[in-house]
């Protein structure tokens, strides 16, 4: 059977199986023991079992539960209506007014949660019924929040960026500062949007009435202080080179815990919540990763990811191309998988082509990532989109819509840091 026949074989056995409704985990593992018993005379038991527990045994994947806990618990913390006392009043004067307190509320939160669908689903509760009283159009208020709940897959301590870490065995620490200048472009793309349609649909916008000093803005933002002590004291001692992303989750759950009980929001119930919140999704990805592990050890005894990267090599494609192609690629499958399983089910096949094609592992998890945050606000699975349903009970046709203007800002953000890869490399090669 020729590579591509056989690529062909097990890419039908894995749709057939997710078809089926088979846990992404059990269908990743199903396909590499097919592979590796048709194909290969490995031996398959032994394989399994060493390649399983080595990749469960990781120490940077303790990062993973301990980023989804601190989430876990400001998602149940008065974390957002602080966020939105403390920005609101600086927003007034811009064009576009109260909608930008999406945009930097979901920045803000993202930087402390590490998850798209936390983001989307705490800012949104809050701002929703907010600006809904106060006259803002819906299109508008639905756009923003889907397209900068997106933040919280890039700005880290970003949950995706550590699965790409583990799976790719890249440095998460250096991923986490590669995310930085990406984050802050597409923010500054998406207030840029906002200001622009503003001042062309002014009468769209209620007019605010609400005026604040200097000093009563100064006040009102004290509220924003153990966001960013939580902020500085995770990303900052990662940066500063004090803690690795591991340490630092540590440190990010106990001041969690300090907030969540300072805002008197940590109770017995909310506790127990979190925690199992945090098991269920560190367990899931955690099993994800195992069976992507395997898939990947699998098809490197069947040689598919070599002889994909040469036949890719042949087809002498530029590095632009290339790019293009993985792009359409991973938004055209972005629309039916999650992110995760985007990057754990496409690392095997995919590195070895971006290796070829002399592509920077570090500045592809970052390009990758913006992708997947694309593939978000896409249906028919996007999951931004069900939160933002759930939320405001519109069809999803029509959240998409609203969202759309920000999925081709990504694009365009995507472009930048194709053609400017500074715009990703610069930080973590100057650290």
């Amino acid at each position: 059977m020729s590579e591509l026949a056989l690529v062909f074989f097990l890419l039908v056995v894995l749709l057939v199986l997710l078809g089926a409704g088979i846990w992404v985990a059990f269908s990743l593992m199903a396909v590499g023991m097919v592979g590796m018993a048709l194909f290969t005379e490995a031996p398959l038991g032994d394989v399994l079992a060493t390649t399983i527990w080595g990749h469960s045994n990781s120490w940077a994947l303790a990062a993973l539960p301990l980023f989804i806990w601190m989430g876990e618990i400001l998602f149940r913390s008065k974390l957002s209506e602080d966020m939105f006392v403390g920005l609101s009043p600086w927003m007034n004067r811009l064009p576009g007014r109260l909608l930008h307190v999406n945009i930097f509320g979901c920045g803000v939160f993202a930087a402390v949660s590490g998850s798209s669908a936390a983001t989307a689903a705490t800012i949104g509760k809050l701002s929703i019924p907010e600006l809904s009283k106060r006259g803002y159009p819906e299109q508008m208020m639905i756009g923003t929040l889907a397209g900068s709940a997106t933040l919280g897959l890039l700005i880290p301590p970003s949950i995706i960026l550590i699965v790409y870490g583990v799976a790719t065995e890249q440095s998460i620490a250096r991923l986490f500062v590669a995310g930085v200048l990406p984050g802050i472009l597409l923010v500054v793309l998406f207030v840029g949007y906002v200001m622009i349609w503003s001042l062309l649909n002014r009468e769209k916008l209620p007019v605010e009435n609400e005026y604040f000093t200097f000093r009563e803005k100064l006040h009102r933002s004290r509220r924003l202080i153990p966001v960013i002590l939580l902020i500085v004291g995770v990303i900052g001692s990662i940066y500063a080179g004090i803690a690795s992303p591991t340490d630092a989750a540590a440190v990010g759950v106990v001041l969690a815990l300090v907030l969540s009980w300072q805002s008197n929001s940590l109770n017995r119930e909310t506790f127990i919540a979190g925690l199992l919140g945090a098991t269920k999704t560190s367990c899931m990805i955690a099993f994800i990763l195992a069976g992507a592990a395997f898939l990947t050890i699998s098809m490197g005894f069947t040689g598919i990811p070599k002889l994909l990267a040469l036949w890719i090599g042949s087809l002498g494609l530029s590095t632009y191309e290339l790019l293009a192609a993985l792009t359409i690629f991973f938004v055209i499958l972005g629309c039916f998988l999650d992110g995760i399983s985007v990057v754990v089910l496409t690392t095997s096949v995919v590195m070895p082509m971006v290796q070829q094609a002399g592509i920077d592992p570090l500045w592809f998890g970052i390009f990758i990532v913006i992708v997947v945050e694309m593939s978000q606000i896409t249906p028919p699975v996007g999951f931004n989109l069900f939160v933002l349903q759930a939320l405001t009970g519109r069809n999803i046709l029509v959240i998409a819509k609203a969202a759309l203007p920000f999925f081709l800002l990504m694009f365009v953000a995507l472009a930048a840091i194709v053609v400017f890869p500074e715009i990703v490399t610069w930080i973590p090669n100057n650290m």
